[in-house]
């Protein structure tokens, strides 16, 4: 079984190295294993809320009106599935472990775009806005995040608490219970705060884990 469902979870996930996620593939499962790798598809929960970090191809009607992202309440919508990429910069290969302090990129399954922020106010907080942007051949450094792990331990297990720092901004990932109304299903806010909150931690949650470089 263990065997069958990574041989699912490659053919899902990689094709190609870093070329992506098969679209016509259905929802990824998940898979045993305790560390988060580059490669990766995941959704991340909200600690305080249970929320999971959302996106859909639907713009703000405010600030960038790049594309929204939310917090979702429900842990079975194929839109809060994210793909952790490392900078192209970076010699971090799929599988590889990730470190506290690491820079990398969360990709938006279904549409392709980047978690992004930028000094844009937030619709509901007046906080930084959280966006979507760009897609497979646009990026920018407006996507990358630099990874805080709480408590000991400097590679990210999907029982360690997180936060994620955005490098141009400062701004950390946040949500908080504040609803909008003319999305349904109960979705909430996410924004960038740059003080360190409680409603900044977020935990890796359902998703396709790679197993680690070099682990049998």
């Amino acid at each position: 079984m263990a065997a069958s469902l990574l041989a699912l979870a490659v053919a899902l996930l990689v094709g190609g190295g870093f070329g992506g996620v098969d679209r016509g593939a259905g929802a990824p499962v998940e898979t045993e294993g305790g560390e988060v790798t580059y490669g990766s598809v995941i959704k991340l929960m909200h600690e305080k809320t249970k929320h999971r970090l959302h996106s859909h191809d639907v713009p703000y009607g405010s600030g960038s009106g790049q594309q929204s992202v939310t917090g979702f309440p429900e842990g079975d919508d194929s839109n809060s599935y994210w793909i952790i990429r490392p900078i192209p910069d970076s010699s971090s290969k799929q599988g590889d472990s990730i470190e506290t302090g690491s820079i990398i990129k969360l990709q938006h399954m279904r549409t392709r775009r980047w978690l992004h922020s930028h000094l844009h106010a937030s619709p509901l907080s007046g906080n930084l806005e959280v966006s979507c942007f760009g897609g497979d051949e646009l990026s920018d450094t407006g996507d990358y995040w630099r990874l805080e792990i709480e408590g000991s331990g400097k590679v990210w297990k999907r029982d360690k608490k997180i936060r994620l720092r955005h490098v141009d901004t400062g701004g950390y990932l946040h949500s908080h219970n504040k609803k909008y109304n003319r999305l349904g299903g109960g979705q909430q806010e996410v924004c960038g705060v740059r003080e360190k909150r409680a409603e900044n931690i977020w935990l890796a949650a359902e998703g396709v884990y790679l197993p680690v470089n070099g682990s049998k």
